[in-house]
């Protein structure tokens, strides 16, 4: 009889542990939604960059293609509907910088916007192109999906319907034995 727990306890403390979800509930909870800054990624035979908007600049980072190694001191060139711009080489940290005010004004407001890049390095020069989508400011990009979210009631029902099934089962179980014993005596 002290065994008739066992299974179902066993059962109910790995459920709990799979509910977990192995979320870290230390002192300081992680932010459930942050707004995450617009990013462009594109790339061609020669070049691949990322571009990412800021409240003052649009910045670049632009390596080769094939081996990863960073373009420096290149021509770059930006265009956005009938609006261009330069970007300004920073040695310091190997990136490119665009902070022309009307362009960057064009790029801040939420929408999508169509780029096409210019990148002359040496002899070599090609055109990327992509899109930057930008929210609204209020609109926020869930950064730790699930996280901080309640949790189905489908998904409690799934974990404790084979629970349930199993404390059932062994209940029965137990029980047809206690009978057996104590009808054969």
């Amino acid at each position: 009889m002290k065994h008739l727990f066992s299974l179902p306890a066993l059962l109910l403390a790995s459920a709990a542990a799979f509910a977990h979800g192995g979320d870290d509930h230390g002192s300081k909870p992680p932010p459930a939604a942050t707004t995450a800054l617009p990013r462009l990624e594109a790339h061609t035979e020669l070049f691949e960059l990322v571009a990412r908007l800021d409240v003052n600049e649009l910045s670049l980072m632009i390596d080769r293609y094939a081996s990863n190694e960073p373009v420096l001191n290149a021509s770059v060139e930006l265009e956005s509907g009938s609006r261009k711009a330069k970007a300004a080489f920073h040695a310091d940290s190997g990136s490119y910088e665009v902070d022309d005010k009307a362009f960057l004004t064009l790029l801040a407001t939420p929408g999508e916007h169509a780029l096409v890049i210019t990148v002359r390095a040496g002899a070599e020069a090609d055109l990327l192109d992509g899109v930057l989508h930008v929210t609204a400011a209020g609109e926020q990009t869930d950064v730790h999906a699930g996280h901080g979210q309640g949790r189905s009631p489908w998904l409690w029902a799934g974990l404790a319907a084979p629970l349930i099934a199993a404390a059932a089962w062994w209940r029965r179980r137990s029980l047809r034995r206690s009978v057996f014993k104590g009808g054969l005596a």
